[in-house]
Parts: C-alpha cells; sequence; structure tokens
C-alpha cells in the first residue's frame, strides 16, 4: 500500500521560489504583484497552501495504529458519518467539498473515532481524484485494523465542474469502496446505507 508522507523523488522548491511562482502566475493573469493589494498576496498563498497540502507531512498508517483491544466483544458496525472534507482537484488545483461516511466491522480492536476522521483529513489534504480518495481512506483502515470489513462513501462537489468548464453548480459526485462483509453480505451493505441515508440512491 503506498503511503508515503512526502515523496522522496520530488525536490521541494525554497519557500522564496514558492512566492516567486506566485508572483509569476499574478503577472500572468494580468495584474501587478506589486500593487499595495497584492504585495503580500504571494506569502499569503504559500501559507494557505502549507494548510490545504498538510496530508503530504502526514502518516495515515501511524495513525491508526493506536488501537483498544479491551472491547467486550463489540462486533457491530462502527459508522462515522457526515465528516467533511475539503479537498483539491490534481486536474484543476480547485476546491473539492464534501463530506465522508466511513464504517467498519471490528474483528479484534477499535481505533478512536477521531483517528477515522483524520485519516480522511490525511488524504483530503493533497492533490486527488475523487475515486482513488475513497480508495485510499478505506484500504488504509482495512489495512492497518484488519476488520471484517471497510465502507467508505465520499458525497462531493467539484469546483473544476461548477465554477468552469461545464458551470453545472449543484452536482454532487458519489463514490465508494466496499471491502470484507461490506462486499460480500448485501445485508450489511444495506444497513450502512441505510445508516448514512443512501446517498447512491438519491444520486439516481
Amino acid at each position: 500500500m503506498a503511503n508515503l508522507v512526502e515523496r522522496p523523488d520530488v525536490v521541494r522548491p525554497s519557500r522564496a521560489e514558492a512566492e516567486e511562482a506566485v508572483r509569476t502566475l499574478l503577472r500572468w493573469a494580468g495584474d501587478d504583484p506589486e500593487r499595495e493589494g497584492l504585495r503580500g498576496t504571494p506569502d499569503r498563498v504559500v501559507r494557505s497552501y502549507e494548510e490545504f497540502f498538510a496530508g503530504y507531512k502526514e502518516d495515515a498508517v501511524a495513525l491508526l495504529e493506536r488501537t483498544f483491544e479491551e472491547i467486550d466483544g463489540y462486533d457491530e458496525m462502527v459508522v462515522l458519518r457526515d465528516i467533511r472534507l475539503e479537498s483539491y482537484c490534481e486536474h484543476h488545483m480547485v476546491p473539492i467539498v464534501g463530506k465522508a461516511h466511513v464504517a467498519y466491522l471490528p474483528s479484534t480492536r477499535v481505533v478512536g473515532i477521531s483517528k477515522l476522521a483524520r485519516v480522511v483529513e490525511v488524504y483530503a489534504k493533497r492533490l486527488q481524484i475523487q475515486e482513488k480518495m475513497t480508495a485510499q481512506i478505506a484500504n488504509t483502515i482495512s489495512a492497518v485494523l484488519q476488520p471484517r470489513g471497510v465502507a467508505v462513501v465520499i458525497e462531493a462537489a467539484h469546483q473544476c465542474m461548477t465554477t468552469r468548464g461545464v458551470h453545472k453548480p449543484g452536482v454532487t459526485m458519489v463514490t465508494s469502496r466496499m471491502l470484507g462483509a461490506f462486499r460480500e453480505d448485501p445485508r450489511t451493505r444495506q444497513e450502512f446505507l441505510a445508516m448514512i441515508g443512501n446517498p447512491a440512491s438519491r444520486a439516481e
């Protein structure tokens, strides 16, 4: 499973180089980066990018490695729904905004629910396509926790479609990844979808 915190084959430019790149884009757009309103923009943009793409510096696997085994035999579904996510389209670098629903069926251990939300955040804070992000979240939870099943559904709006190109606001993309019992047992899958309001049926 590829879970590089930062790709070793990528040479990161300096902060000064990043700020100069922003100035170049401002000039390309037709404005003057030296005018009063834009003088601080390169610094602000670079600081924003540090926040937008913080996921490259975090390890999703490490987040899940602290688990709890004293669960008194609990083996029912654990669901965390409506996790807000903000990601960025790797094709146009514009926002993907939506929510994720995550579930797993414990085998012998559980993880703190905040860690599930953090895993979503780690993969969202990278340049993404929604399909890959959905698979990454599910695959990581499955590999680390080794539960009887994992389900992830993401519903999101893509500004590369709503604010440019075909200009279709109000469109939501729904992706899902079902592993283990959620893939093999229709009743388990339906129970999960019912708990999150079955976004797949709403999209039809």
